[in-house]
């Protein structure tokens, strides 16, 4: 005879099947464990072990004194800072890898000249990867680099390391720019990202210096639904 699953279990199931199917939507107040344990006939520290183990797990957050709400589980990644994305896919505890589409030395035209601050037909390294958190894309990488900065970018084992890493270890980055909207990827694209071509993206445009060279020019393509920008000022002191 099969053994049941502790309570605390079914609770749990309860919740997570309600947050995946958008019953419970991000930011909706679950019910209170007192309301939980009186529907599965358990005690109230039951519902709370329930509750406290999908807090731990990131599907939900408590406002003391108010309630338990569902969590945005999407990604997320600092706006004003340039950070290395498989540090905060591991940072989540979450598995991260990546897919090389193009590693290639090209030509600059007009627009890719302009950003990269070169003559149209200069050189530069191209490089196109795809970025996935437990094995779901969450960024594709469209990046320029100056190869008169970065001299090695090609031969770098883009398994091993993330081209943010090689950047940084040729040219440590003081400055950037860039530029975010939201925009309907093109087929190839929503392909790569396994999206819908209606899907809203992000897309970040971005450009970085170290000193004033200027190394890279990056277009970073996300899935709305599973990534957030967070951008965070500082009061100035008085």
């Amino acid at each position: 005879m099969s053994r049941q699953p502790p309570r605390y279990k079914v609770i749990k199931q309860y919740l997570l099947e309600r947050i995946h199917s958008g019953e419970f939507p991000v930011d909706h107040q679950i019910p209170p464990e007192e309301a939980l344990a009186a529907t599965f006939g358990v005690s109230r520290m039951t519902a709370h072990k329930a509750i406290r183990d999908l807090v731990q797990e990131g599907y939900l957050w408590r406002q003391s004194g108010i309630g338990t709400f569902v969590a945005d589980r999407r990604s997320e990644s600092p706006l004003v800072e340039i950070n290395n994305i498989a540090d905060e896919v591991r940072g989540r505890g979450h598995d991260y890898a990546s897919r090389v589409l193009t590693l290639e030395s090209v030509i600059a035209d007009d627009e890719v000249a302009m950003r990269m601050g070169v003559r149209v037909g200069s050189r530069l390294f191209h490089s196109r990867l795809i970025h996935l958190e437990n094995g779901l894309p969450i960024q594709l990488e469209v990046r320029y680099v100056n190869p008169r900065w970065v001299p090695d970018y090609l031969q770098a084992d883009f398994s091993r390391q993330t081209p943010n890493e090689v950047l940084v270890a040729a040219c440590p980055i003081s400055d950037m720019e860039h530029t975010v909207e939201a925009v309907l990827p093109d087929p190839e694209t929503a392909r790569h990202l396994e999206v819908d071509e209606r899907a809203p993206c992000l897309s970040v445009r971005r450009r970085t210096w170290s000193g004033d060279r200027l190394i890279s020019y990056a277009h970073l393509l996300h899935p709305g639904d599973r990534y957030k920008l967070r951008s965070m000022a500082h009061s100035p002191q008085r």
